[in-house]
C-alpha cells in the first residue's frame, strides 16, 4: 500500500524585497522543518521520492528536513498551485516507490489531502504535514480512495 506524505513549506521570510518564488525560511521555519524531519524518522516515513515545488522555501524545507540522497524532482508545477496538478504528478511517481513526499504550497496541498481522503484537517498551516495510505499504484491514485492515517502541525 503506498504512502503520500503531503507537507506544506516550513514558514518563510516575509520577502517584501525578494519575488515570492525566492523566498527563504525564517528561523523558525528553519526549526520546524528539522523537527519535522525527526519526527517523519522517528515513525519510519522516510520517503524513497520526493516531488518539491521549485521554489526556494520548498527547497530549504527539504534540505532541513535531511532525507538525503532521496531521488528528488523539483517541479514548478507545484508551485503553480493547482490541486489537479498535484494528484497528475503523484500518479507520475515511480511505482517502486513505497513512500513520496509531496512539498509545497497552500491552498493546493490541503485541498490534496481532502481530494485524496475527505478528511482534512481544518486548518494547514506552515509546516503541517498529512500521510494518506493509498490502496493502488501511483498510476491509480484517485480521488476519495485514500485514508488520511494521521496528521501533525509543528505545534503538536
Amino acid at each position: 500500500m503506498p504512502t503520500l506524505i503531503v507537507l506544506r513549506h516550513a514558514k518563510a521570510e516575509t520577502g517584501l524585497d525578494k519575488a515570492d518564488i525566492d523566498r527563504t525560511l525564517a528561523d523558525r521555519g528553519r526549526r520546524d522543518a528539522a523537527a519535522t524531519g525527526d519526527w517523519l524518522r522517528a515513525r519510519g516515513l522516510v520517503p524513497q521520492y520526493v516531488l518539491c515545488s521549485s521554489a526556494a522555501r520548498t527547497r530549504e524545507t527539504l534540505q532541513k528536513l535531511a532525507f538525503d540522497g532521496v531521488e528528488t524532482s523539483f517541479e514548478s508545477r507545484i508551485y503553480d498551485n493547482d490541486p489537479d496538478a498535484l494528484l497528475d504528478l503523484v500518479r507520475e511517481a515511480p511505482e517502486d516507490a513505497s513512500t513520496v513526499l509531496l512539498l509545497g504550497h497552500n491552498p493546493s496541498v490541503h485541498s490534496l489531502v481532502h481530494d485524496l481522503t475527505g478528511d482534512a484537517p481544518r486548518e494547514f498551516p506552515t509546516c503541517a504535514l498529512a500521510v494518506v495510505d493509498l490502496p493502488d499504484g501511483w498510476a491509480d491514485v484517485r480521488r476519495g480512495a485514500g485514508t488520511l492515517v494521521t496528521a501533525r502541525t509543528p505545534k503538536d
